[in-house]
């Protein structure tokens, strides 16, 4: 306060945590303090956005004429998007801003997550030994959550707010056990660290795996033998005091890399390809639109967008004739109802491309007013992104528009192939579906009918050939052979039939042709197996599709910690 040239104590100071009400508490400490130079705390903004109006009118009020020493500090946290930017204009101009950015890297996190206590901390417990293991353990477990989001979808399908909250309540229910009990109870921590204090953010079956099973690789018994790494060439430190932890974080720990995180080199390189294609795009976007950038400009973006228009027109083909096909259908098998849906909603989906673009031609010829749909659609076309209007009927895509509409002409002749005469391909394109998991299912139903057997007490069994589908003439009598798989932080080697680590630069390789068929759910072996989840894009989280158990001779923990997923779409 002195620096600033005036003087405070705690009587000068209104705390208001907001939300629940406390609005008008809120208004009345800001009048007192205006009035009498005091200081007023307000906590939590972002939960209050209807009054923020108020409160930039309310401060605008008091920017004139109140007390020399009246200051208002307010707190909120980050906005998960640029569409929840909440705060008005006018607090923004005349405030001064302060971010705490959180640290960055492991060797970062890992010293910020050990600053959370001290050397008391260390020495609180009667099972010193112990205490001190499973506390550095923690710290690097909330080091290696809290930066693992940087990988993107293959770090975690969702990002989590985990905090020093999560690691601080986490230790002191650790202290709390080791206090009561003679053993270490590593079932009940773990339970309690994976499951509440962190779990507790976590949303998504995947990622709670992952999470549970960095706590069983890094919370064991083998933690007090001086036996476990944490990561290559990093074993968890012996007996040491406070500072001496810090030093051995600065002189033991390897240089960052994805390995930290039990996640492969390539890992990184995603991250970095995703972050350029961000940038680049954003780029894209600035470049100006209107008339201002001169005639020439427009000419040519009018141009372009005209020439694509046409030359999509001309390449969609027409829509399915249901009512053909329904009375081409002898017989209603799950294979066939599956290929009617999809030529359904391929109709809905090519129905508003047509739409869009006629009238987007007749807008462009002058014939009809332009809309607002009609300038996003326009821009979408120019900036090679699929608009939305398309992608609401759409499938989930990461690709650009090009990319998407070749996709989206190779999955109408799949289609048009398989209604022909509704025989199974020989095999099939499971990325080609809007719904892959209808034929995943429809192959249950089919060998449920023959072998009457309850669907409910049924599983599939992914056998990986050896053979690409050029390979292949004629489909299984039961199950079917699917193509189009990728698999994301590792690769199958055909050879010895097993997953194997990746090779550096092959971020997403194919997958040989698997036969899918299904089995009593009883008779599934799973030793020796990693359940791999299934994922439309590698967007991963929502498009979920399936888990099929694949051959491993590694630990699955393995796979679990790099992240590895199989992909219907790159």
């Amino acid at each position: 306060g002195k620096k600033l040239g005036f003087t405070f104590n705690n009587r000068n100071l209104h705390n208001v945590s907001l939300g629940q009400g406390q609005e008008v508490v809120a208004e009345q400490a800001l009048d007192l303090a205006a009035k009498e130079g005091h200081w007023v705390i307000l906590q939590n903004i972002h939960l209050v956005a209807k009054w923020l109006s108020s409160l930039e009118k309310k401060l605008e009020q008091h920017s004139k004429g109140s007390h020399q020493d009246f200051r208002v500090f307010i707190s909120a946290e980050p906005a998960p998007s640029p569409e929840s930017h909440i705060i008005p204009q006018g607090i923004l101009e005349n405030s001064i801003k302060i971010t705490n950015e959180a640290p960055t890297g492991m060797q970062a996190n890992l010293h910020g997550a050990l600053d959370n206590f001290s050397q008391d901390t260390l020495e609180m417990c009667s099972h010193e030994k112990e205490f001190k293991s499973i506390l550095f353990a923690l710290c690097y477990f909330h080091a290696v959550v809290a930066e693992r989001r940087k990988f993107g979808p293959q770090g975690w399908n969702r990002p989590y707010p985990f905090n020093s909250g999560d690691l601080t309540i986490s230790v002191s229910v650790l202290h709390n056990y080791l206090q009561a009990s003679s053993k270490v109870p590593y079932d009940d921590l773990r339970y309690l660290v994976g499951e509440i204090m962190y779990g507790g953010h976590i949303t998504d079956d995947w990622d709670r795996r992952l999470c549970k099973t960095y706590l069983e690789e890094f919370i064991k018994p083998e933690m007090l033998e001086g036996e476990l790494l944490l990561a290559p060439g990093f074993p968890l430190p012996g007996n040491m005091d406070y500072n001496g932890y810090h030093q051995y974080i600065d002189e033991a720990l390897p240089p960052e890399s994805p390995y930290l995180y039990g996640l492969h080199p390539n890992a990184q390189l995603g991250f970095l390809t995703r972050s350029s294609e961000q940038l680049l795009r954003t780029v894209l976007e600035l470049q100006p639109r209107d008339s201002s950038a001169g005639e020439g400009g427009v000419g040519t973006r009018e141009e372009t967008v005209k020439d694509l228009l046409e030359e999509m027109l001309e390449k969609l083909s027409d829509e399915f004739n249901m009512a053909e096909l329904m009375a081409k259908v002898e017989q209603r098998t799950p294979y066939a109802v599956v290929a009617l849906q999809e030529c359904e909603r391929m109709n809905v989906l090519t129905g508003e491309i047509k739409r869009s673009l006629l009238e987007l031609e007749l807008g462009l010829k002058g014939e009809l007013t332009m809309t607002s749909d009609m300038e996003s659609l326009q821009n979408a076309l120019f900036l090679d992104m699929v608009p939305e209007s398309w992608g609401r009927r759409s499938y989930p895509s990461t690709a650009s528009l090009g990319t998407w509409f070749s996709d989206l002409l190779a999955r109408i002749n799949e289609l048009d192939t398989w209604t022909g005469d509704f025989s199974l391909p020989s095999t099939v394109w499971l990325g080609g579906f809007f719904n892959p998991q209808s034929i995943l299912t429809a192959i249950m139903q089919t060998t449920a009918r023959k072998n009457k057997w309850p669907l409910d007490r049924m599983a599939l069994q992914c056998d990986v050939t050896k053979k690409s589908r050029e390979d292949f003439a004629s489909p299984p009598r039961e199950g079917a052979y699917v193509h189009g798989l990728f698999m994301e932080g590792a690769r199958w080697d055909a050879q010895a039939g097993l997953i194997t680590d990746a090779r550096l630069k092959e971020l997403t390789p194919a997958m040989p042709v698997l036969f899918i068929r299904a089995i009593p759910a009883d008779k599934q072996d799973t030793r020796g197996m990693y359940p791999c989840p299934l994922y439309k894009t590698r967007q991963r989280g929502p498009t979920y599709v399936w888990t099929f158990n694949l051959k491993t001779k590694d630990k699955p923990a393995k796979w679990v910690l790099a992240g590895v997923a199989l992909l219907l779409q790159v």
